[in-house]
C-alpha cells in the first residue's frame, strides 16, 4: 500500500453533526423533548453510535413501543443501518449539504419493504463482517480473511465499533494491501450507487489490458459510455477523474473495504 496514512487518518477522523428528533406523531408526554445533537464518525453505522440517543427519547413515547426496534428517517426516506452513516449522508445530501444533519426517530411502524431488522449489535457485527469478506473475495480471492483468526475478526470489529484507528488499520491493512505477487488486486470492491438508493456492483479490474494502472475516467467510461459527464462522490469529495482505482481502494475504502461511490 502507498503509504499516505495521513490520508487513512483524515479518512477514519471524519465526523459528521446530526440533529435527531422525534416524531411527533409518537410524542406522548405534554412537554416536547429536546433534540439530541451529536457528532458522529461517518465510517460508522447508527446502531453503533444511538444508545444515547434512544434513551434521551424513550421517556417521551408509549410504554407500549418502548421495546420496538427503532429506525430513523430522512425527510420521510427511511435510513439503511447497513449503510455507513457517511455514504448515506452524501447519497442523500451530497447534491445540497446541510448541517447539522437533521434526522428523525420512530418507535413504531417500522417499514418492513425497506428496512433490514437489526434487534442487537451482533447483526451489524455479522452483516459488516460478511461483506468484509465478500470484498476479500474480489480482491485476493478470500485468500486474507481465510488467513486470519477470530481474534484478528474480533480486533478488526472491535476498532471499527469502538473508532479505534490504530486498532482497526493494524489488521485491516492486510485487507486493503495488494496481495501475493504484488500485482495489484483481483478486482476492484465497488458499489455504485444512484439518488434512489439503488446500486450497480459490476466487477472493475485495476488494469488496463496494457497492464497500466485504469484511472477513474476509463472506469467511467467503460460502465457509462453514452454518458460522457458522469461524476463520482465519496466521503463529500467529488473523486479527481484521473484518479488511480488501487489507489482509491487503498485508501477511501469505507472500513468494509468497499468503495461506495454515489453519482453526482
Amino acid at each position: 500500500m502507498a503509504n499516505d496514512r495521513e490520508v487513512l487518518r483524515e479518512i477514519w477522523d471524519g465526523k459528521l453533526p446530526i440533529c435527531f428528533q422525534l416524531d411527533q406523531e409518537e410524542i406522548m408526554e405534554i412537554q416536547q423533548p429536546d433534540p439530541f445533537y451529536v457528532m458522529v464518525p461517518r465510517l460508522s453505522y447508527f446502531p453503533l453510535v444511538t444508545d444515547k440517543m434512544k434513551r434521551h427519547f424513550l421517556r417521551y413515547i408509549s410504554q407500549e413501543n418502548a421495546d420496538n426496534e427503532m429506525w430513523i428517517d430522512y425527510n420521510g426516506q427511511p435510513l439503511k443501518w447497513h449503510y455507513p452513516i457517511g455514504f448515506l449522508y452524501d447519497l442523500y445530501c451530497g447534491h445540497d449539504p446541510q448541517l447539522p444533519w437533521t434526522l428523525t426517530i420512530h418507535f413504531s411502524k417500522f417499514p418492513e419493504d425497506v428496512l433490514l431488522h437489526c434487534p442487537n449489535k451482533d447483526v451489524v457485527e455479522a452483516h459488516y463482517m460478511c461483506t468484509v469478506k465478500e470484498a476479500d473475495v474480489l480482491k485476493h480471492r478470500g485468500q486474507v480473511m481465510s488467513t486470519m483468526q477470530k481474534k484478528d475478526h474480533n480486533q478488526l470489529w472491535l476498532g471499527l465499533q469502538n473508532d479505534k484507528f490504530d486498532q482497526f488499520w493494524a489488521i485491516n491493512r492486510r485487507l486493503m494491501e495488494s496481495h501475493g505477487d504484488n500485482e495489484g488486486f483481483k478486482h476492484i470492491p465497488i458499489r455504485i450507487y444512484t439518488d434512489d438508493g439503488s446500486y450497480s456492483q459490476k466487477l472493475v479490474n485495476p488494469k488496463n489490458a496494457d497492464g497500466s494502472r485504469k484511472i477513474l475516467q476509463q472506469m467511467l467510461q467503460e460502465l457509462y459510455p453514452d454518458k460522457p459527464d458522469v461524476k463520482l462522490r465519496t466521503h463529500g469529495i467529488e473523486i479527481p477523474t484521473d484518479t488511480p482505482l488501487q489507489w482509491l481502494s487503498e485508501h477511501m475504502s469505507y472500513p468494509d473495504n468497499f468503495l461506495h461511490l454515489c453519482v453526482c
